[in-house]
């Protein structure tokens, strides 16, 4: 079960260049859209396995959350480059820079033994859904033509990116204000 598990993180490594592919280069929005929905439900998935088998790792806590920006990153340039969108460009690399922010103080309360301080909350776990199903929402656009969907996915964008830089606030202040207060 374990390797079956893991293996629903690496399906969504492995399957965001094709998507991104079928996406930018052929046009394929209908089996875009079927891996991305398969790729956002596997994140769901081995959480709840990892969790109902007891069978959480140190790899897996690592892998689960990069497997989920990795996925995203290929989406929104694919995006970015299919629909010729600044805003979806932009709005996506305020996103990423947060990613980083966050992957850089997790380094930091790692070494400094403060891991608690970023440890993944309810919110963050909202904010990979609302961003997921932004992102689904474009490519069935893509799919439907449909322009109205397009306003719909740029509305639920703007609103990932708020809960994603709330987020990055929440953790920033855990990681510095928090920790030394602890001192």
């Amino acid at each position: 079960m374990n390797y079956f598990i893991q293996s629903l993180t690496y399906f969504r490594i492995l399957i965001s260049p094709i998507i991104f592919l079928l996406i930018t280069l052929y046009d394929f929005y209908g089996w875009a859209l079927f891996l991305f929905f398969l790729a956002s439900i596997s994140d769901y998935w081995d959480g709840f396995l990892a969790r109902k088998f007891n069978l959480t790792s140190a790899i897996g806590a690592v892998m689960d959350p990069i497997a989920d920006k990795i996925l995203i990153l290929f989406i929104l340039i694919a995006l970015t480059i299919t629909l010729e969108s600044i805003y979806i460009g932009f709005v996506g690399a305020i996103m990423l820079t947060r990613e980083f922010w966050v992957a850089a103080l997790r380094d930091l309360n790692a070494r400094n033994n403060n891991t608690k301080a970023t440890d993944v909350t309810f919110l963050a776990k909202i904010k990979t859904s609302i961003q997921l199903f932004a992102l689904g929402g474009y490519i069935l656009a893509l799919l439907i033509n449909n322009s109205f969907l397009l306003f719909l996915s740029d509305f639920f964008l703007l609103t990932a990116m708020i809960v994603t830089l709330k987020t990055g606030l929440t953790y920033s202040i855990q990681s510095f204000l928090v920790s030394d207060n602890k001192s």
